[in-house]
């Protein structure tokens, strides 16, 4: 019998997850707007901090990767949105001190 799926679990694989350019996890980042779990399915709704981001299918495969690797996840379904727009507002208070903001 497979483990359930724990939302912690899905949000420890996240913060394993980093856009190349800044040195914060994506979760921190304020980046994952949703998640949410059904059976062994996991759903993860999501934006870039830019639509014109370079790394987005490299991004797409490592969160993948990472949430099946840590979590009992058999399919990890990634939905990218930018409304609304990612703004610095969305970043934990940890996230922002690391920055210097």
């Amino acid at each position: 019998m497979k483990d359930v799926i724990k939302k912690d679990d899905v949000i420890s694989a996240l913060k394993q997850c980093y856009d190349p350019e800044i040195p914060v996890n994506i979760y921190d980042l304020g980046l994952v707007y949703d998640i949410s779990i059904s059976g062994d399915d996991v759903k993860i709704t999501m934006t870039l901090t830019s639509p014109f981001c370079p790394v987005t299918d490299y991004m797409i495969e490592d969160i993948k990767n990472k949430v099946k690797e840590l979590s009992s996840a058999n399919n990890v379904d990634l939905q990218i949105t930018f409304d609304p727009p990612w703004d610095k507002n969305k970043m934990s208070e940890e996230a922002k001190s690391q920055l210097g903001l």
